[in-house]
């Protein structure tokens, strides 16, 4: 049920009406002066009251407004050119946003200290608002400022809509199969991506990644202009991300179509990926998510295949005493040109012997997040203390590393 408008004048918003009647405002620059008294009335008619008030009719409003110009004159054609300017895009919650010229604004703050109004709304607010409720009538999309597919900017003195697309978000899970592709892309250090002799002018130090191979069908479906792959953390280059996969966050930019068929997309991804990515559980996400997902810091399982001239029992006697242990890791010599050189107190959750043969053996651990694994089974000459080659007396080299699972809140 709407609530019954609430608009009583007293002397002081009288006073105003009074001083404002020959002022040849339009009816909504004169409801604007007492926009914020009361409620449930439009400007026009907040204006219609205030002259009613007054007992005789004011003088009739000028060509021009001298306070809005006639913009609200001209309100249907501001909703024909934002419904015209997003006519080739799919959106179905927007906000609508306008430009004006400075001094004109100036002029209604100055109108307002003339006239003695505390209650005035500004000209810009009332035109988002009006231009909201007829471009909602126009379309049938829903207005409002909460996660808008597009914001509808009217630039006044230009006289035109810009339009901003919203990206669109997805989740889901990726597997990882392939031993030589990076998360995200790479571009060419040497030539930041422009391209180069060293790159073969490709700009890019790896012909793909994991974000290209799972977002081609999703970009090519939203005809997007671009993505940004968000993951909970990512694994080394050279390592494979298998169990449930890895929870990631796509996000879109500037999609042209908004309402896809996430299984058929997620289907059409794997004979494209030629088995290189697997993605499962993808649906729709919000910007709030990956936050979430960037504050995340849950443990991680491994498998790590080593190299080492030591004795199985040793191995496992070292695996114990790892356990529950403090490691002290210093940034990793080879991370050490783009992170903060500085020391992470990490720990070994959980560690047992695979399987052995002579000079390689496998184990399985369960960390923290963030501890570097590879650092810890080599060492990375003292940088990580205690690590597992000092623990059993000898050199190790890993020879391969598996990430067997994420340990987020939907898993265990």
């Amino acid at each position: 049920m709407t609530a019954a408008p609430e608009f009583e004048l007293g002397e002081p918003q009288l006073a105003v009406a009074r001083r404002a009647q020959d002022r040849g405002l339009c009816d909504e620059c004169l409801g604007r002066l007492l926009g914020r008294w009361g409620h449930g009335l439009s400007n026009p008619e907040r204006a219609a009251r205030m002259r009613e008030a007054l007992g005789a009719p004011a003088a009739p409003a000028g060509p021009t407004c001298p306070v809005c110009g006639g913009t609200f004159a001209r309100l249907g054609v501001w909703t024909e050119r934002a419904v015209r300017a997003a006519e080739e895009l799919e959106w179905h919650r927007f906000t609508c946003g306008s430009r004006w010229d400075p001094e004109r604004l100036a002029v209604e703050e100055a109108l307002w200290a003339e006239l003695g109004s505390a209650w005035g709304e500004s000209a810009r607010a009332a035109f988002n608002r009006e231009l909201g409720k007829r471009v909602a009538a126009a379309t049938g999309a829903e207005g409002g400022p909460s996660r808008p597919d597009v914001v509808l900017l009217a630039d006044l003195p230009i006289g035109r809509v810009e339009v901003t697309i919203s990206p669109l978000y997805l989740r889901g899970r990726y597997r990882k199969l392939d031993r030589t592709i990076p998360q995200t892309r790479w571009p060419c250090r040497r030539c930041s991506g422009r391209g180069c002799v060293h790159c073969g002018g490709s700009g890019r130090t790896y012909p793909t990644s994991v974000e290209e191979l799972v977002a081609a069908p999703f970009v090519a479906a939203s005809r997007a202009e671009g993505t940004r792959f968000h993951g909970m953390g990512r694994e080394d280059i050279d390592a494979r991300m298998l169990g449930r996969g890895r929870p990631f966050v796509l996000e879109l930019l500037r999609p042209r179509v908004r309402t896809l068929d996430l299984d058929a997309l997620a289907r059409e991804l794997g004979p494209a990926a030629q088995g290189r990515v697997e993605v499962s559980d993808v649906g729709p996400a919000e910007a709030d998510d990956v936050v979430r997902l960037k504050e995340a810091a849950p443990e991680k399982s491994y498998r790590v295949g080593v190299a080492g001239d030591v004795a199985l029992g040793k191995v496992k006697d070292a695996l114990s005493l790892a356990v529950g242990r403090t490691i002290a890791q210093r940034t990793p010599a080879r991370v050490a040109h783009r992170r903060s050189d500085r020391v992470r107190a990490r720990r070994i959750v959980a560690a047992r012997l695979v399987d052995g043969a002579e000079g390689r053996f496998t184990v399985e651990l369960r960390t923290e997040a963030g501890t570097y694994v590879k650092e810890w089974v080599e060492g990375d000459g003292g940088r990580t203390e205690p690590n597992l080659a000092a623990l059993v007396g000898a050199p190790l080299r890993v020879e391969f590393l598996d990430v067997l699972e994420v340990h987020d809140a939907e898993g265990t």
